[in-house]
């Protein structure tokens, strides 16, 4: 069997990579691919999760052994676990850590699963716009937002204005008086 994966980012919009590959192949030959066909260098600690419909993380795939020494918990291995011990249906999603000290993500959705097909390699068969950078240099990151751009969009509202705040934070506009009057009460 081949399994078809879609991948897809959340920084870049244009960002699409589909990859074929055999469902024998392990999570460390998927890893593979994902890097060959982003221009990734191997020199992060990835890890794959299976997710739920709602992209909630469920089981994790590391590259390496972490060692936890929990032995209630699973641990998968990207090398020793096979994409179909822990994938079986299509339209199953994954997340994959590309960067793992930001956080950062690849969504990925097994898109099609084709019987009656092998595969001695992954392959790329579709690539849409650039990939994000692998990661991010903090020191870079902290030069350029050092003046956060706070316009009237910051606080989610256009509406926003601070003329309409007494210098509490409180509206002024609503009501008139003090809402905690005794007389009120």
């Amino acid at each position: 069997m081949v399994y078809k994966f879609r991948i897809i980012s959340d920084e870049v919009d244009d960002f699409l990579r589909e990859i074929q590959i055999d469902s024998e192949a392990s999570f460390y030959d998927l890893h593979e691919a994902i890097l060959k066909s982003t221009g990734y260098k191997d020199d992060q600690m990835t890890s794959f999760f299976i997710c739920d419909d709602d992209w909630e993380k469920e089981t994790e795939i590391t590259l390496e052994d972490m060692g936890s020494g929990s032995s209630e918990e699973d641990t998968y291995i990207m090398r020793e676990t096979p994409l179909s011990e822990l994938l079986e249906d299509e339209k199953q999603k994954m997340i994959y850590v590309f960067d793992p000290l930001a956080e950062r993500v690849f969504f990925i959705e097994l898109s099609e699963i084709i019987t009656g097909k092998d595969l001695d390699k992954a392959v790329c068969t579709r690539k849409n716009g650039e990939a994000p950078q692998q990661t991010i240099d903090f020191d870079e990151q902290m030069n350029t937002n050092a003046a956060l751009d706070l316009d009237e969009n910051f606080y989610g509202d256009q509406d926003y204005d601070m003329e309409d705040f007494d210098p509490e934070g409180f509206d002024i506009n609503e009501g008139s008086g003090n809402p905690y009057d005794e007389d009120k009460y």
